[in-house]
């Protein structure tokens, strides 16, 4: 006899029978209910814990826990964050040990204005009381997209020991960058500024660091004989990441204009892809990520079936590149209100307020959840055999992000989602 419910009942009495109640989001609680999260990550290399929006005290908790669970049952050893792939150096130090509890604004300010002091001075109480202690990565661009010193600055130490000749390169650079950069604190409020940079300048800046990175590669062999391998590849990569930024100020200043390419707004995401596997293959023998991100940056696909692709996702880059061996773990709410960045002419480029939303979308995990019954409590779902339709066609076939919703086959972007039924403004935040 043909099934005639709705695609609406079919996918509540699924997560009616898959859902798994959590039990909280202390993060200083037993991780056993996280247990069904093992079959899902299975032998996977990385493993990406996402947020629907920024700045939220219940994603963070929740994110501790899988973080912990991660670490204390599975084996996990790196916390790759996204963060500035060259600022995350001394503050990985700082979360091993080095000086005192009270330090951490000092050694990364960025850390605790963009919200992420929570999180690290949970890590750093967690490597010396679990017994499951974890690295720390950065993997973004400086200040998300928002600066060239903190990636070149060291550059600029390293390039005094090994070759002092191609200072006046970077110096120049750094010159140019300072005219529009300082005060900025994103790649959103650099952008505007960008813009009104004479187009000469512009174009000096990016010959610059592209003069300087080539000439870091040329002179590899010599580079690595003076200051060693470990040096060298770090100096790269962070000559690197400024390359990144300076094509990024374009591609945000497109963005902001409503003329953006998906192949600009790719730019940040490759990089941030290949920052994670950069820090796989220089890790110890067996290690095993844990990469916390946005949602957007996390999913294994693009936005489909029918929204524009705005970009290609860290994500997908690294499902193509590692297959199997990444996994990636949606976190999302079913609140009726959500913090939101409204775009501003401040350093951060905007404002945090509440964006009220209405009821979640029919077809959305959110909705599903609460049709289910289960929209009150924490729950983990694996999503990797949800239903389809006579097609094979996801029912599954949307998220919230930020204030608004992601069109995207969700089995195929997300191997499971965590949910919570509230959320809280970080109130460490003061946009």
């Amino acid at each position: 006899m043909p099934d005639h419910r709705s695609s609406r009942d079919v996918l509540a009495e699924w997560f009616r029978g898959h859902a798994v109640p959590l039990t909280t989001l202390d993060p200083h609680r037993t991780v056993d209910d996280l247990e069904p999260l093992r079959e899902i990550v299975g032998g996977a290399r990385v493993v990406a814990v996402g947020e629907g929006a920024h700045f939220v005290e219940e994603f963070t908790r929740a994110r501790q826990r899988v973080v912990r669970f991660l670490a204390e049952r599975c084996g996990f050893t790196v916390l790759a964050l996204e963060f500035g792939f060259s600022e995350a150096f001394p503050l990985d130090r700082w979360l091993q040990g080095e000086g005192d509890d009270a330090g951490l604004a000092k050694v990364s300010p960025a850390a605790v204005v963009w919200g992420a002091a929570d999180l690290l001075r949970w890590l750093r109480h967690h490597n010396r009381t679990s017994g499951h202690p974890l690295r720390f990565a950065g993997i973004d661009v400086p200040e998300a997209g928002g600066q060239l010193r903190p990636a070149l600055d060291p550059v600029a130490g390293y390039l005094r020991e090994v070759d002092p000749d191609a200072l006046p390169v970077l110096d120049d650079a750094l010159e140019i960058s300072d005219r529009f950069l300082r005060g900025v604190g994103s790649g959103a409020a650099a952008a505007p500024r960008y813009a009104r940079l004479d187009p000469a300048e512009q174009d000096a800046l990016t010959a610059a660091l592209a003069r300087l990175l080539l000439r870091l590669r040329g002179a590899e062999p010599l580079y690595v004989a003076r200051g060693g391998r470990s040096g060298f590849d770090i100096a790269r990569r962070r000559v690197e990441a400024a390359c990144h930024t300076d094509y990024m100020f374009q591609a945000m200043n497109a963005l902001q204009a409503g003329r953006s390419s998906v192949a600009d707004l790719s730019v940040r995401e490759i990089y941030m892809a290949e920052s994670v596997r950069w820090h796989l293959d220089r890790a110890e023998p067996g290690a095993r990520i844990v990469l916390v991100a946005h949602n957007a940056h996390v999913q294994k696909t693009a936005q489909e079936p029918d929204g524009p692709v705005t970009a290609l996702p860290m994500g997908r880059h690294l499902h193509r590149m590692l297959g199997k061996d990444y996994r990636a773990v949606a976190v999302t709410h079913t609140a009726d209100h959500v913090p939101e960045m409204y775009p501003d002419d401040s350093a951060a480029g905007f404002t945090l307020a509440e964006a009220r939303l209405g009821p979640p979308e029919p077809g959305g995990v959110e909705a599903a959840l609460i049709d289910a019954g289960l929209g009150g409590g924490i729950t983990l779902t694996d999503l990797r055999r949800s239903p389809r339709d006579a097609q094979g066609v996801p029912l599954l076939d949307r998220i919230r992000m930020q204030s608004s919703v992601q069109r995207v086959r969700i089995p195929a972007a997300f191997d499971a989602v965590l949910a919570v039924p509230s959320v809280t403004r970080d109130r460490s935040v003061r946009f």
